[in-house]
């Protein structure tokens, strides 16, 4: 047979080399926690990351090995991803908001070799140095000695190669129960993943975009912005502290075109917004992902003139699942029914292929009605949990249990109604614990809000909502409770409303459900108690 196409493997540090080749003075901005600024550009992350492999293999690091890094966002981190990949080795983010019993597991099961991180962390490495079993070097990024390790290197180097399905990456997820997993991306994965996420239907990403992501480096691959950016030339700004008074100058003063984050990020930034009557001038799409963002905050940004694409993902995903973008008929819709769509979480990439299953296990229709656990499948989905003998994750089909609760809409759209393990069942039926908390956040003078489930005597559970009140608001009960009543089912309205000065979250920003369910499990709902107390019952 005559004919045929070139060959090669599918490998991150092409990436570098393509960003390095045409989009080389693209730059690379940090503003570093002191207050300073840092520039680069992609040439300048390629030398470096060079230089690091060099290093990095003078410390004795192997391929394969892992090297871990305990830092937010920066350029130096950027260096670490691609200098760490590039001499053979798995870059490993860990999260430094874990709790230190799990910072231990962690470093220890992945056999970390090498750590960098910044100097904010150094109380953490104090502390935990003496349970670290494997790592043997330690790398401070911003106090002079990540720029020392780079200058005693030439930069004179080829990177390893090898096959594309070998590890590049290694990210644990924050379970709330249980020891973190390890979730082993590999070079393949992470290419396919990128070039998905640079499409307009995505991240919209081109040599034009000037990108603020918000969302940390440790968390998920940082949506793999390090490695999108690079394939796509983009001009990337970073932040070391996620301050909204930092951000937002940062967005103005470097023209931010693009932004990425969890929904807490965009509720801080409009807390400064509104008091200082300062907004990013040139935000034209922004990404929103992590947990469900609420109908308010996206309407918000819609009214601002700012393209809001809804995400769904996790670690196991890459972290992309779906991502919201505007439909053939965007044009012909009305604001409202605009915002409707926003609200979900989007549509998949080619790629990825989503299902919902009852509880037997049979396919739901898409029906926008019929509910169940999502399964996703795809080049980038886990096949099996790093270092876990329990064997693979996913069904003799490669359907992945996302533990998540959704519907699917006729044209393929996504919308996550709940966490299983977070759905309120009530008189047996299903009430969505993130439905009523976003509604319960477009009510004015609303912070925040978790929706749990308590034990009730007839129905089983009923939903008890937990309110933070914004500085300065005096709602109560009853403003809450009319709010409420203009946006969900009467019979889904909670039985008690209780304002809480905070509410406990997980190290990647979501609402610690377990320890509302645990701190609440005994809690007795007033209007119980009044009936108890009116028939004469001991409460």
């Amino acid at each position: 047979m005559f004919g045929g196409m070139q060959d090669f493997e599918l490998r991150v540090p092409r990436l570098i080399d393509h960003a390095e080749r045409e989009h080389g003075g693209r730059e690379l901005v940090t503003a570093w926690a002191d207050g300073t600024i840092g520039r680069t550009n992609w040439a300048g992350i390629a030398r470096d990351a060079r230089k690091l492999a060099q290093a990095l293999e003078k410390m004795g690091v192997k391929k394969g090995d892992r090297v871990a890094t305990l830092a937010m966002n920066h350029h130096h981190h950027v260096v670490a991803f691609y200098g760490a990949i590039g001499m053979g080795g798995v870059i490993h983010t860990i999260n430094p908001r874990l709790f230190d019993e799990q910072l231990v597991y962690i470093a220890n099961h992945a056999e970390d070799q090498v750590l960098f991180y910044d100097k904010a962390f150094q109380p953490i490495v104090d502390r935990l140095k003496p349970h670290w079993t494997t790592i043997r070097h330690y790398v401070c990024f911003d106090d002079g000695a990540f720029e020392a390790l780079l200058d005693g290197e030439d930069g004179d180097y080829r990177w390893v190669e090898g096959p594309e399905r070998e590890p590049c990456m290694l990210c644990y997820t924050s379970g709330t129960t249980g020891n973190p997993k390890g979730v082993l991306y590999e070079h393949r994965s992470s290419i396919i993943h990128a070039m998905a996420l640079i499409a307009p239907s995505c991240f919209d990403l081109a040599p034009t975009t000037v990108a603020l992501p918000i969302v940390p480096m440790f968390h998920a691959a940082a949506w793999a912005m390090p490695f999108a950016g690079a394939m796509a030339g983009v001009k990337l700004i970073y932040a070391q502290v996620n301050d909204p008074v930092l951000l937002c100058r940062l967005m103005n003063d470097e023209k931010v075109t693009h932004s990425a984050g969890v929904p807490t990020v965009w509720l801080s930034m409009f807390q400064h917004m509104d008091a200082t009557g300062i907004a990013p001038k040139y935000l034209k799409t922004i990404t929103i992902g992590g947990s469900a963002a609420p109908r308010a905050m996206i309407e918000r940004l819609m009214k601002m003139g700012i393209r809001v694409g809804h995400a769904w993902g996790m670690t196991e995903t890459s972290p992309i699942g779906t991502i919201g973008a505007p439909p053939a008929r965007w044009d012909e819709m009305s604001f409202e029914e605009k915002v409707d769509l926003v609200c979900k979480q989007g549509r998949v990439p080619f790629g990825v292929e989503l299902r919902v299953v009852d509880d037997e296990g049979r396919p739901q229709p898409r029906d926008g009605a019929s509910s169940g656990q999502l399964q996703v499948r795809g080049p980038w989905v886990i096949r099996q949990y790093f270092k876990d003998e329990r064997g693979d994750c996913i069904d003799d089909d490669c359907w992945f249990d996302t533990g998540d609760v959704a519907v699917l809409h006729p044209c393929g759209t996504l919308q996550i109604t709940d966490r299983a393990k977070d759905v309120i069942k009530s008189g047996g039926e299903w009430i969505s614990s993130v439905e009523l908390e976003n509604a319960a956040v477009g009510c004015p003078g609303v912070a925040e809000a978790a929706a749990i489930g308590v034990r009730h005597p007839k129905w089983d559970e009923r939903p008890l909502l937990l309110v933070v009140r914004k500085e300065g608001a005096s709602l109560g009960e009853a403003v809450v409770r009319a709010h409420l009543a203009n946006h969900v089912a009467k019979w889904w309205l909670p039985d008690e409303i209780l304002f809480v000065d905070s509410l406990p979250h997980t190290a990647t920003g979501k609402l610690l459900k377990t320890a509302l369910r645990e701190q609440y499990r005994d809690h007795v709902l007033a209007s119980v108690a009044a009936e108890a107390q009116a028939a004469g019952a001991q409460v």
